[in-house]
């Protein structure tokens, strides 16, 4: 486990405005929201009833972000591979999505922020919109 941060410079209105977006696109099925950065993590949401508390949720959670930072060494293989000039360029990156048996993880990057979505089994095109909408937010703030 690591010895994370649980504090970030996350903004009232940009917590508020994340936790907006993924809730009016993924409903009832959102279980989390987790804004984080290279070195600390915020928990911004959990559904009543996964946890009895933020500090019961914390390890998980931690967990989860440590797996998904790797977004941020990415970056340049990313980058790589939408600025092809050969026409095999894919396109900027988005969203990733992690399928797992009863759910799934959402990861969102721009810039040195990120926010994961975990959400329960559900119909995958509303992702796209709640995407969009955390991306476009990080990307204003």
């Amino acid at each position: 486990m690591s010895t994370d941060t649980f504090s970030t410079e996350i903004g009232d209105d940009l917590a508020t405005g994340i936790v907006s977006a993924a809730r009016t696109s993924l409903g009832d099925t959102l279980r989390s929201v987790v804004y984080f950065t290279p070195s600390a993590l915020e928990i911004l949401y959990l559904r009543q009833g996964l946890y009895d508390s933020m500090e019961e949720a914390r390890p998980a959670k931690t967990q989860l972000v440590e797996l998904e930072r790797v977004g941020f060494a990415e970056r340049p293989v990313r980058t790589a591979i939408t600025d092809r000039e050969d026409g095999s360029e894919i396109g900027p990156y988005e969203f990733t999505v992690r399928f797992h048996e009863d759910g799934f993880v959402v990861r969102v990057l721009q810039g040195d922020a990120g926010v994961l979505l975990t959400i329960d089994s559900m119909d995958v095109n509303a992702f796209e919109d709640a995407a969009t909408a955390v991306r476009q937010l990080l990307r204003d703030a």
